[in-house]
């Protein structure tokens, strides 16, 4: 079954209404997903975490079946700081101040985050197929540009991408999610109805926008801020790349995310692309089992 043993619930927190997946028992493990996905690319990892673990599974900000503020000139709403305080605020209302961070791609930019923001709220954080915003941005080449072009359309000033996304939205998800090419049958058929039922709502499209033009703006003004101040990653970090991805093409790793965390690093690739949880879970399980111990 489609997250067997779960409930799924909302909260407001942070002036922002947020719906997540509860479910297990144990020390609080928080799942955050990418784009342009929801909390459904957890399915088949949170139900085997859930053994151990009292999983949330939030749809971030602006993403899923969450809330989603309006698109703004300063794109404050979407800054990185501002969902961390959603994130943080949600654990703390179910009664977890401290927690484990599971993240993927947008949703590891904002796990990176909240280890700045909020280093006593995490105990230990796996970050899935990025590498950190600001050294992404700080050394774009061609290969970026056209690998990850998407940064930078999304990041265009509203609403011109969500205008072209909006005429068809699933034509538009299944040419950005097949960076490695892939069929309609890729993702599990619950999964991908939610995606799609998300990405229809008012307001989902030019949230993602609105996530990339912070990560664009305001997000390089923070990450820069923390650079400066010597802010770093301070708990325990899991880094795990798609082997068949860009991530590992394109950068080391470990090396690169040695300069943004003191607390100890390991990590390694998954024979998979973008998607590790979805194309290799138990590969990820394994990884996470033996990091989390």
């Amino acid at each position: 079954m489609f997250f067997e043993g779960f409930t799924l619930e909302t909260r407001q927190v942070n002036g922002v209404t947020v719906r997540f997946r509860r479910g297990g028992s144990g020390p609080p493990l928080v799942l955050l997903h990418g784009n342009p996905q929801t909390h459904a690319m957890w399915h088949l990892v949170a139900p085997e975490l859930a053994k151990t673990y009292t999983v949330i599974a939030p749809d971030l900000r602006g993403y899923g079946f969450s809330e989603k503020p309006p698109a703004s000139p300063d794109h404050l709403a979407f800054s990185k700081r501002e969902m961390a305080k959603d994130i943080v605020g949600l654990l703390g209302e179910l009664g977890f101040p401290r927690f484990i961070v599971v993240s993927h791609d947008r949703g590891a930019r904002l796990a990176h985050r909240i280890a700045l923001d909020h280093p006593a709220c995490v105990e230990k954080l796996c970050t899935m197929d990025i590498v950190p915003t600001l050294h992404s941005l700080e050394h774009v080449d061609m290969r970026f540009a056209l690998g990850y072009y998407h940064w930078f359309w999304l990041a265009q000033p509203h609403p011109g991408p969500e205008t072209i996304i909006g005429q068809d939205v699933e034509v538009w998800f299944d040419i950005h999610t097949s960076r490695e090419p892939k069929d309609k049958g890729f993702f599990h058929p619950e999964a991908r109805a939610d995606y799609l039922a998300a990405l229809r709502l008012p307001g989902t499209v030019t949230s993602i926008c609105e996530d990339y033009r912070a990560a664009a703006s305001i997000d390089l003004e923070h990450d820069r801020a923390s650079r400066e101040a010597g802010v770093k990653i301070t708990c325990p970090l899991l880094v795990l790349w798609g082997a068949k991805g860009k991530i590992g093409q394109w950068y080391e790793p470990l090396e690169v995310w040695g300069n943004y965390a003191t607390g100890g690093i390991t990590g390694h690739d998954v024979q998979s692309g973008h998607y590790l949880a979805e194309e290799a879970p138990g590969e990820v399980l394994e990884a996470l089992k033996r990091f989390l111990g």
